[in-house]
């Protein structure tokens, strides 16, 4: 039986009287990459944190390779084998790649007095853990704050898979990044989800995911509007869901409305005749 690697059942989040998520199902397995999707306020962000052990469910259930979790807080997630890449990386730009890419976790060699930080070793594994994935950095002591988005993204999957991760969370991967370098971010998540790993896609922009996803689940106003296999549903049918199909309708319908009303002032004539 195919177990998933992880799994949300019944899921709700409440602030207060706000209800940020309500009754959330997902599971994602090894070898897929499973897209979530929505616009702005569609209860993303807050379900990341879920996932990552930053906010721990109002009700419902989490689940690790069949185990019920509980996340008490993004250590304990790590320790499962739970991996999230937010969009700010959390990496120090003028730290070099080896640095942020151990950051916390640096080896070390015994010497009297102290222990030291293996430097060598270090910038191998580094330069070898990026090179796994297809990428060859020029200099592993380098700034971070040297490299392209793109290459910043790389460096935080490369250390994710490096230590462990059988999930991988991934926040918005590609916002803010130009063609070339999402195209680097997509192919980074293909050869992840080959090496086994579930990965988890989070995005508004179905433009990115569809191309690289295997399962969509759509989120709209903190609910799930369905998850569904790739087979089973257009690029189009996506949008449609995720913008609120008749909401969106019922918008584009007041803009014609307002764009008839300013034409016709703009055709009536400045002054009427005596």
């Amino acid at each position: 039986m195919n177990v998933p690697a992880m799994e949300l059942r019944g899921v709700s989040v409440n602030f207060g009287s706000v209800k940020a998520l309500q009754d959330i199902d997902i599971r994602v397995f090894p070898g897929e990459v499973h897209c979530l999707l929505g616009d702005n306020g569609a209860g993303k962000s807050t379900l990341i944190k879920v996932l990552s052990g930053v906010h721990r469910p109002s009700s419902g259930a989490i689940f690790v390779e069949g185990r019920p979790v509980a996340f008490r807080n993004p250590r304990d997630a790590q320790g499962y084998g739970v991996a999230t890449v937010f969009q700010d990386l959390g990496m120090i730009s003028l730290m070099s790649i080896t640095r942020n890419f151990f950051l916390g976790r640096e080896p070390t060699k015994s010497g009297l007095p102290f222990s030291r930080i293996n430097k060598e070793f270090a910038n191998r594994t580094a330069r070898q853990a990026m090179a796994d994935i297809g990428i060859d950095i020029r200099d592993p002591t380098q700034a971070v704050g040297t490299l392209s988005g793109g290459e910043r993204q790389s460096v935080a999957i490369a250390r994710a898979v490096h230590f462990g991760a059988k999930v991988l969370i991934l926040d918005e991967p590609t916002s803010a990044l130009g063609v070339h370098q999402a195209a680097m971010v997509l192919k980074l998540i293909v050869e992840a989800r080959m090496r086994g790993l579930a990965v988890i896609f989070i995005s508004h922009n179905i433009h990115h995911a569809y191309p690289v996803g295997d399962t969509f689940t759509l989120l709209n106003r903190g609910r799930n509007r369905g998850t569904y296999a790739k087979s089973a549903i257009t690029r189009d049918e996506v949008i449609s869901i995720m913008s609120g199909g008749e909401d969106l309708k019922a918008v584009e319908a007041e803009i014609e409305r307002l764009l008839a009303s300013i034409g016709n002032k703009a055709a009536a004539p400045a002054f009427p005749p005596p």
